[in-house]
């Protein structure tokens, strides 16, 4: 039989004694479903990152399909002018090293 060190002095036990409840996050409702090449807890800056760039990507695309000026784009995201700026800049920036099926996960949840 296979056991585990979890760090507790003088308990060995193996997995199955663990419990271990499969809540999810906003992305998935059970981990083992998640459609996302890591979990968010395990890299968050990763997942800050990805969210980031899907909030953009969001933005982006409005402003291209609805042909919105950055005023326009500004009013319609509640957001400033100055924002909208940021926004087209860290797109503009970001080499996009993400896989864009991974940001279109990340963008039905923003």
């Amino acid at each position: 039989m296979t056991t585990i060190d979890n760090g507790v002095k003088g308990f060995e036990g193996s997995q199955e004694f663990f419990h271990y409840e499969d809540t999810g996050c906003e992305i998935s409702s059970s981990c083992l479903t998640c459609p996302l090449p890591q979990c968010k807890y395990d890299d968050p800056v990763w997942f800050q990152k990805c969210q980031r760039l899907a909030k953009d990507m969001k933005v982006i695309r409005a402003m291209q399909k609805d042909d919105l000026s950055v005023e326009e784009a500004a009013v319609k995201f509640d957001v400033t002018v100055r924002t909208i700026f940021r926004i087209m800049r860290r797109f503009k920036d970001s080499n996009l090293d993400i896989d864009p099926k991974e940001l279109e996960i990340f963008a039905a949840t923003v």
